[in-house]
């Protein structure tokens, strides 16, 4: 009988330890969607339109509180509820995540260059705010290899927006395609939105592939650096990360 009692009383113990494993899983994946959800969601960097600001292989963390909540931010696109809720308006000149307006799917992440109501328009690779230049100061060249290992060098400046913000900005020239735009007028309730990196940039100067950037498609404001490798590296290939890690990029924050 003596063996019987412990044999159950082990067994109940078992079943309850299970339980409360299976309790802390959940838990824990609650926490996490909670958190993807409602306060930061990763996000790496695929393409080269932000350069110098953010490169290929960059990992960083949105805030999805920053700018309210609205479908893209909480529902994956489903009609969860229309508009924004504890909606804020975004900053001049803040990095941010939004759904592209073309789908409403795709994620992009651009500079707010333009807010509800300004007229924005580039003469000369010059930006212009409100039909006043923006102020652009030459510094050092950005410089990046080829695949042969070869120089590239490429004409960087800081940008220094209307309300003091400032960031880098490169250009191969000042002729390119979208160096000369018509005036484009912000409607209500959209943005104007640009990449750092100005003559490669599909961004809000094409009306046909991006154009005006509805308020209720931003996903959230790009924070901060919390991983970075080296283009053409993998996430998942961790033997190359003592090599290819970008150490001095870590942790820095977006601006």
């Amino acid at each position: 009988m003596t063996f019987q009692k412990e044999t159950a009383t082990s067994a109940k113990t078992k079943e309850s330890g299970f339980a409360e494993t299976v309790k802390t899983v959940i838990f824990a994946v609650l926490i996490a969607f909670g958190v993807r959800t409602f306060a930061f969601e990763p996000f790496n960097i695929p393409s080269g339109s932000m350069i110098p600001t953010l490169l290929i292989g960059d990992y960083l963390f949105v805030s999805k509180y920053s700018y309210g909540y609205s479908k893209y931010t909480v529902g994956f696109g489903l009609p969860v509820f229309e508009g924004r809720i504890f909606g804020s308006m975004p900053e001049r000149g803040d990095v941010a995540v939004f759904k592209l307006p073309r789908d409403n799917k795709t994620d992009y992440i651009k500079r707010v260059i333009g807010l509800p109501g300004d007229t924005i328009q580039m003469i000369g690779g010059i930006l212009h705010i409100n039909g006043q230049p923006v102020k652009r100061e030459r510094i050092e060249d950005y410089v990046t290899t080829d695949p042969l290992g070869r120089s590239i060098r490429t004409a960087q400046f800081i940008e220094t927006l209307p309300n003091g913000r400032t960031h880098r900005i490169i250009e191969e020239s000042d002729n390119g395609p979208l160096d000369n735009t018509p005036v484009f007028k912000v409607p209500a309730g959209h943005l104007f939105m640009m990449g750092d990196n100005r003559d490669n940039s599909l961004d809000s100067r094409v009306p046909s592939q991006v154009g005006f950037v509805p308020i209720e498609n931003m996903v959230g404001r790009a924070e901060f650096l919390f991983f970075s490798l080296d283009e053409g590296t993998r996430f998942y290939e961790i033997w190359r990360w003592p090599v290819d890690l970008r150490f001095s990029r870590l942790f820095n924050g977006v601006r």
